[in-house]
């Protein structure tokens, strides 16, 4: 599991760049203007999102278009499902024993 990563993403905005990407892949600039930061800030968050393998740019003429991996993503989903369910089976068998 690659803490690194959910701890990336546990940045609301690096969350909500992550949500526009989803949607639709876009530069800094498009997604500077969808949110409460500056263009800056957004090519600093995307940095981190690039680093952790969340993101990918590419070049388009003058422009950077940046969109989600979605293999690593669904790496990150898998990750957080065996956690769950870790996390049940440890819940079941307290439930156990206090019934016991």
């Amino acid at each position: 599991m690659n803490t690194t990563a959910f701890a990336a993403l546990g940045d609301e905005t690096r969350w909500s760049i992550l949500v526009s990407l989803a949607r639709e892949p876009a530069s800094a600039s498009v997604l500077a203007g969808e949110l409460p930061v500056s263009r800056q800030a957004v090519v600093k968050h995307l940095d981190v999102l690039r680093s952790v393998g969340l993101v990918e740019s590419e070049r388009r003429g003058r422009e950077v278009v940046h969109r989600p991996v979605g293999s690593r993503l669904s790496e990150l989903g898998r990750d957080l499902q065996r956690v769950g369910t870790a996390w049940e089976n440890r819940l079941d068998r307290i439930r156990g024993i206090a019934e016991s």
